[in-house]
C-alpha cells in the first residue's frame, strides 16, 4: 500500500511539473496574452493531464506572479507592467553577479559540458532561427547559469525574475535589436565562467543586465 501511494504522488507531481513548465513558457512568451483567462479544462485536455495537476501548476504560477486567481471569476494571465522593470532590474543587478561568480567556481563535469554546449550553439548561431527558438535558447541558457550557481534559493529567485523581464521584452520585441545580437553577448560571459574567472563573469553579467535594461527603455 505505501508503495502504491508513493507512485501515485510521484506521477501527479510529474504531470504537475509538465503542466507548470508548458504554461510558464506560454505565459512568459505572451502566447497566452496578458489579462486573458486561463481555460483550465481546455489546457488540461491539450496537455493530457487531469484537473489536480493543472491546479497544482496554476498555484505555482500564481506564486511566480504569472497568473492571478479571483474567487468565482477564474484564473487569468497577469498584466505586463513596464514600470516593474525598475524593481526587477534592481534585484538582477545584485543577484546576477552572485550567480555568475558562483557558476565560475562550479567544476561539475556535467554542468561544464552543458555550458560548453551552449557556448558552441551561440558561436554557430543561425540568426535566421525563428523568434521563439531564439527566445527559448536565451531563457534556457540563463537558467543553466542559475543552476550552475549551486544555490537553489538564488536559482529560483533569478528564474522568476528572468521570466518576468522576458514578458516585458516580448511586449516590445519588435522595436528591439535582433534577438541573435542579444544572445551573442553571452559568449564572453560563458567563456569567463568556464575559465573560472569569477570577477570577469560578474563584471560581464552586470554590464549585460544594464545594457538590456537600457535597450528595453529605448524601445519606442
Amino acid at each position: 500500500m505505501p508503495t502504491e501511494f508513493s507512485s501515485t504522488i510521484t506521477e501527479q507531481g510529474s504531470m504537475a511539473d509538465r503542466a507548470y513548465a508548458a504554461l510558464r513558457d506560454r505565459l512568459m512568451l505572451l502566447e497566452i496574452a496578458p489579462t486573458h483567462p486561463i481555460h483550465e479544462p481546455q489546457l488540461a485536455e491539450e496537455l493530457g493531464i487531469g484537473r489536480t495537476p493543472m491546479r497544482e501548476a496554476l498555484k505555482r504560477l500564481e506564486t511566480d506572479h504569472l497568473v492571478v486567481s479571483y474567487p468565482r471569476r477564474g484564473t487569468f494571465a497577469t498584466a505586463v507592467d513596464f514600470h516593474e522593470l525598475n524593481y526587477i532590474s534592481e534585484m538582477r543587478q545584485v543577484l546576477e553577479p552572485v550567480a555568475a561568480r558562483n557558476a565560475a567556481t562550479n567544476r561539475d563535469p556535467e554542468i561544464r559540458a552543458q555550458l560548453n554546449g551552449y557556448l558552441a550553439r551561440i558561436d554557430s548561431l543561425d540568426p535566421a532561427l525563428d523568434q521563439r527558438s531564439l527566445l527559448l535558447l536565451d531563457i534556457q541558457m540563463h537558467r543553466l547559469i542559475y543552476k550552475a550557481a549551486g544555490n537553489k534559493h538564488l536559482e529560483e529567485t533569478l528564474v522568476r525574475l528572468d521570466n518576468l523581464v522576458t514578458r516585458i521584452w516580448c511586449l516590445v520585441i519588435d522595436q528591439m535589436p535582433p534577438i541573435a545580437e542579444h544572445i551573442k553577448e553571452h559568449s564572453a560571459l560563458l567563456r569567463a565562467i568556464l575559465d573560472g574567472d569569477a570577477d570577469l563573469a560578474a563584471k560581464l553579467v552586470t554590464e549585460h543586465v544594464a545594457h538590456f535594461e537600457q535597450a528595453l527603455r529605448s524601445a519606442p
